[in-house]
């Protein structure tokens, strides 16, 4: 018999509008490995927190086995924003202690990588705040785990890590899991029950997401078939009241009743959740297509968090590689760096803030550029400035951008009805990739043809255009579009359209604002559609809906008629609702002929040291590190050429030289750090008990865990010195 280790007994539970929980008696067993589900605001996250005890039940008791430890990842962090990194994440561990074990040392390289561990906590982003508290509760050991949204924020190479960790974790029969998440990949892959928490009770289901599926399809079916023999009998028995004054005038009075009390408690019609196709304005030949597009972020200005954060954030880490407690990553990004010159005759040309960002119009006066009107038509929408191939002005000037090619040299085309999903790394590039594609922002070089009859609708993540509204009532909004519209054949009113989305009538009267964040998703969605586009370009669009409400979303993506282009970290949707999967990496975007896990093949060949994009002697490579993928291997590939190769002259060069100069700087500072550790560790050994065998050999094993660090990070000092001739 399994070891019992935590529950609840005839719990109930209720807020001042919802009834929560309804006399629930469920138990968590060692070994389990259970995933919930359940609809937004069902009690998901309100079971984590009676399980871990921040909630008490009104009525009924939790019960847990002596002793147990219960760690727990919520929705919103309790980390002190004005503690360090290391401090939060590593609570005050040194290098050499998280380091020198395999399991906290993939912890840590996988969720902080790139992070500089003296940061406070205040000073980073959401998605690095997440990682961090995730980190945290991982690094210790736990008897039960629960896990409220864990994938958030991260990326796909991450959120396949953590799945392997999860299930390697515990030996099998130890330890339990309790996992909440929409990601329905991750639930198949990492639990072996499942939780459905609905109308205040939890009903389980044996086996993964899809076995639960199956199990609930069934369920669902045979309470069809009782539904429907219980609506024919009230149907015949009300036909039967329905017999004219003088039958219903001898029949006993119980009849009536009876029939009464047969249907009360008929739930009434549900929302369907389903939208039908609607009209989209007509599609040419032509959707998008990019011809040779180059995007260069200019090294020295990192000032394009508003055109993609992600991106700003690897180049703030990037800058500050030379810090010591950067930890090096898991798996480092492929980047492409170079230098392309541009001829510019006008301050305000979009290449110019797409390129330098705040420094735009410092490097336009620096070169003697003046703003003026255009002599012809500019149509910046698609990268253009008037005739692409005319000749520049006699006072066009030529501008040299310095730094990351997010895109280099690609040519994507995209035609009426295709159906495209994007993978990559966080800061591979995603967002540029997508302004680029809807016109918001112009290629440093290349062009972007965007068809006459294109009209672009995007679905982003920051609900930005929501914010602007939040004033107004739903009803107010909905009020600004068209009266009616054809769908399925039928004419209908947008507040009819928001019913089938999930919404109540009732929530017409309700602020923007108020809306809870699956809410405010689907409103985002609404009224896309009832701008009636014929390009859908969507960011992450399963953000804030639970796996139901997923699924509404999906059925709505099959009928969509025209062009969809879909970013998400979530495989599972990706992969359902497109027909063909590329992935944005090394600066080039790669057909995925086998779906996300062709990427994932590829990460796991960089990792390895190997090279499937061919990033190896590429002049403008950076060295970021000596697991850099970008120079991996490099001086191995010299060494077995033999004397064919000139090892006199240097092998790095411009941007190149400078990464390699800044790191060798680093792995300096390092040594002198690991060097004055070492001191400390010896001195304390040479004061401690010698007797106490235990404790020397734990401070033993510290020791040589800086001996392995330094001679790495010295055999890495070799390596770059010699790459850069010195």
């Amino acid at each position: 018999m399994p070891t019992y280790d935590l529950g609840l007994e005839h719990v109930s539970l209720a807020f001042a509008t919802k009834t929560v929980f309804t006399d629930v008696t469920q138990g968590v067993f060692e070994g389990d490995r259970i995933g919930i589900v359940g609809r937004n605001g069902d009690g998901k996250s309100t079971l984590l927190k009676l399980l871990d005890g921040t909630q008490e039940p009104d009525s009924g008791r939790v019960t847990r086995r002596n002793g147990l430890t219960f760690g727990m990842l919520t929705q919103r962090d309790a980390l002190d924003d004005n503690a360090t990194l290391r401090e939060a994440a590593l609570e005050g561990r040194e290098d050499y202690e998280w380091a020198s074990q395999q399991q906290s040392r993939e912890i840590v390289e996988a969720l902080l990588g790139g992070m500089n561990l003296d940061a406070k906590i205040g000073s980073l982003s959401g998605g690095q705040r997440r990682r961090a508290d995730l980190a945290r509760l991982l690094l210790k050991d736990w008897d039960i785990l629960a896990l409220d949204e864990p994938t958030n924020h991260l990326d796909v190479i991450t959120i396949h890590w953590l799945a392997e960790h999860l299930k390697n974790r515990w030996s099998r029969g130890t330890g339990a899991l309790l996992l909440v998440t929409h990601d329905r990949w991750f639930l198949d892959e990492v639990c072996e029950s499942m939780w459905e928490v609905h109308d205040g009770q939890i009903e389980p289901f044996e086996g993964g997401y899809s076995a639960y599926m199956l199990q609930r399809v069934e369920r669902d079916r045979q309470a069809d078939v009782r539904e429907t023999k219980r609506r024919n009998l009230a149907r015949k028995e009300l036909a039967w009241l329905s017999r004219g004054a003088r039958a219903r005038s001898t029949k006993q009075k119980f009849h009536v009743k009876a029939a009464t009390e047969l249907i009360a408690d008929v739930p009434p019609m549900r929302n369907t959740l389903e939208l039908k196709q609607m009209a989209t304005a007509r599609l040419g030949k032509q959707v998008v297509d990019l011809v040779d597009v180059t995007q260069v972020y200019d090294r020295e200005q990192g000032a394009y968090a508003d055109i993609d954060p992600d991106a700003a954030a690897l180049a703030a880490s990037a800058r500050s590689a030379s810090t010591v407690d950067v930890v090096e990553p898991m798996v480092q990004e492929p980047q492409v760096f170079g230098s392309v010159t541009i001829a510019v005759d006008d301050a305000d040309d979009p290449r110019l803030a797409s390129a330098f960002g705040a420094r735009a119009g410092e490097v336009a006066a620096e070169h003697g550029l003046t703003h003026h009107e255009p002599a012809g038509e500019i149509n910046a929408l698609r990268g253009t400035r008037g005739d692409a191939d005319a000749e520049e002005t006699s006072a066009a000037v030529e501008i040299t951008v310095s730094g990351r090619k997010i895109l280099d040299d690609v040519t994507w085309l995209i035609g009426p009805g295709d159906r495209f999903g994007i993978v990559g790394a966080n800061g591979a590039g995603k967002s540029t990739l997508l302004k680029i594609l809807d016109g918001t922002l112009t290629p440093t070089a290349g062009r972007v043809n965007i068809g006459k009859t294109v009209r672009f609708a995007v679905l982003s993540q920051r609900l930005d255009e929501l914010e602007k509204l939040g004033k107004y009532k739903v009803k107010e909004v909905l009020s600004r579009y068209k009266p009616s519209y054809i769908v399925d054949g039928k004419e209908v009113t947008p507040g009819q359209l928001m019913e089938r989305l999930g919404f109540e009538a009732a929530q017409l009267m309700t602020p923007i604002r108020d809306l809870s964040g699956g809410q405010k998703r689907r409103m985002q969605l609404l009224l896309i559609l009832l701008d009636e586009p014929n390009v859908l370009i969507m960011d992450e669009p399963g953000n804030d809906l639970d796996t139901d409400m997923l699924a509404v979303m999906e059925d709505l993506l099959d009928t969509w008629p025209g062009t969809l282009i879909v970013v998400s970290h979530d495989r599972y949707l990706l992969e359902r609702v497109t027909d063909e999967q590329f992935a944005l990496i090394g600066g080039k975007v790669r057909h995925l002929p086998g779906g996300v896990q062709d990427y994932l093949d590829m990460v796991e060949q960089l990792k390895r040291g190997e090279d499937p994009l061919g990033l190896k002697g590429a002049a403008d490579a950076p060295v970021t590190g000596g697991d850099s993928p970008a120079n991996g291997g490099g001086s191995a590939d010299a060494a077995s050429a033999g004397t064919t190769t000139e090892p006199e002259a240097p092998k790095l060069s411009g941007k190149a030289y400078a990464d390699a100069s800044r790191r060798v700087s680093a792995i300096e500072r390092k040594l002198e750090k690991i060097a004055t550790q070492k001191e400390q560790l010896e001195a304390q050994m040479a004061a401690h008990d010698p007797s106490d065998y235990a404790g020397l050999n734990e401070l033993n094993g510290q020791l040589q865990a800086l001996a392995a660090e330094s001679d790495g990070l010295e055999a890495e000092w070799l390596d770059l010195s010699e790459q850069m001739g010195q």
